[in-house]
């Protein structure tokens, strides 16, 4: 097989990815496991779970960086661009379009859309109960969570999200430095440590430059840019905590409302493919097309410069159980974000009434108890809340 139609043969197997893989990060690893390791067998089981343990160590969207790296495996650099294009194309398109009908339309009025909101509240409840069960089984975790939910309660900033992950990570290094860790497998890649240093102090020279930027010339493009790189290099979590991340970002500074905020994250849940493609819609909602190509380049950016970066050297860094305690520090601090997140804005902006109230508790017992899946849970809250409005 030539490069070239190995390249369109990722294209191929990661857009159809994009077009069925519902059900967020941990139903998406499902999917590509299917894909990539059963079907295709272009790894094998052990490759795969080697990957996804990387990919859990970095910030940003695991499943996105989970295909980027198999993309790598498979084609190279381009074979990683490749992968993330196709499996992340298909969300972007739709939401853009969203975007575009809610700007057109003045929907933020509509029944629908407040329904979409409930319908955040349900889905950041189930992720904030699965994440606590996952990140913080014991009371030193618990304790983390909720020091950072109360921090963030009292200083919602980003500057002060960003104080937290560091807190909890010191706190991590120091509970957790000498825990017995399980015994983890060697993995090795293709990339150098010097292509790995090279992407790591590009990140970092971005980091440095696009605020200084921003700063300087106050272009909306650059701000963007800035805004969603920076969101995308300190993301721990997964895509759900994209949202009190931007949302800090985004609606203080008055470029969205909470419920053109609120309703994008909604329609988020309807679509297959990463939830980090809510970048596409608030991009659109800022500064349209052209808003949207540089939100969504500059939030996933950073996941290819800290997988190319990270991959050369985490394979010794995860076998330190040092390095294991720092990120059990952050995954707990993690929790506490979305604990705040989950007040304010989502629940605060979004339950108005008992009836509101109401409606998202059944939501979320289906996601929980009954595991409808979440695009379902979409059209079941729209259509619950036309209901509701109709007896009201």
């Amino acid at each position: 097989m030539t490069k070239n139609q190995s390249l369109l043969d990722i294209l191929r197997t990661s857009l159809k990815l994009g077009l069925t893989s519902f059900g967020g990060p941990v139903a998406h690893l499902g999917y590509f496991k299917t894909e990539y390791v059963d079907k295709r067998k272009w790894l094998d089981d052990k490759t795969y779970a080697d990957i996804i343990a990387l990919c859990q160590f970095l910030p940003g969207p695991a499943s996105s960086q989970v295909g980027i790296a198999i993309g790598m495996l498979r084609g190279g650099f381009l074979g990683g661009v490749v992968s993330w294009f196709g499996f992340t194309l298909p969300s972007v398109f739709v939401l853009v379009l969203f975007a575009l009908f809610y700007q057109s339309f003045t929907l933020g009025d509509a029944n629908w859309i407040a329904s979409l909101k409930i319908v955040a509240v349900a889905v950041v409840a189930h992720a904030v109960l699965g994440l606590g069960k996952k990140l913080t089984p014991d009371k030193p975790r618990i304790a983390i969570a909720l020091g950072a939910a109360l921090m963030m309660l009292l200083f919602p900033s980003a500057f002060v999200q960003i104080i937290i992950i560091f807190i909890g990570a010191g706190i991590g290094y120091f509970l957790y430095k000498n825990k017995a860790q399980p015994k983890l497998s060697s993995f090795t890649v293709s990339i150098s440590k010097k292509q790995g240093m090279l992407a790591l102090s590009i990140l970092v020279a971005m980091l440095i430059g696009l605020p200084i930027l921003a700063s300087a010339f106050s272009h909306m493009y650059i701000q963007i840019a800035d805004t969603f790189f920076r969101v995308g290099s300190f993301v721990f979590g997964g895509g759900h905590v994209v949202l009190p991340m931007l949302e800090q970002e985004i609606v203080p500074t008055g470029f969205l409302t909470n419920d053109e905020f609120l309703a994008g994250y909604g329609m988020a849940q309807a679509v297959p493919g990463p939830l980090f493609t809510f970048s596409s819609y608030v991009g659109t909602m800022m500064s349209g097309i052209v808003g949207a190509v540089i939100a969504t380049m500059a939030i996933f950016l950073p996941s290819f410069l800290l997988i190319v970066g990270t991959l050369p050297f985490l394979s010794e860094l995860r076998k330190r159980s040092s390095f294991q305690g720092v990120l059990t520090g952050v995954n707990a601090s993690v929790v506490g974000l979305l604990i705040a997140a989950f007040y304010d804005p989502v629940f605060t902006s979004s339950i108005l009434n008992g009836a509101d109230f109401g409606l998202a508790v059944i939501l979320f017992a289906l996601l929980h108890f009954w595991k409808v899946p979440a695009w379902l849970i979409v059209i079941i809250g729209v259509i619950g809340g036309e209901i509701v409005h109709l007896i009201g």
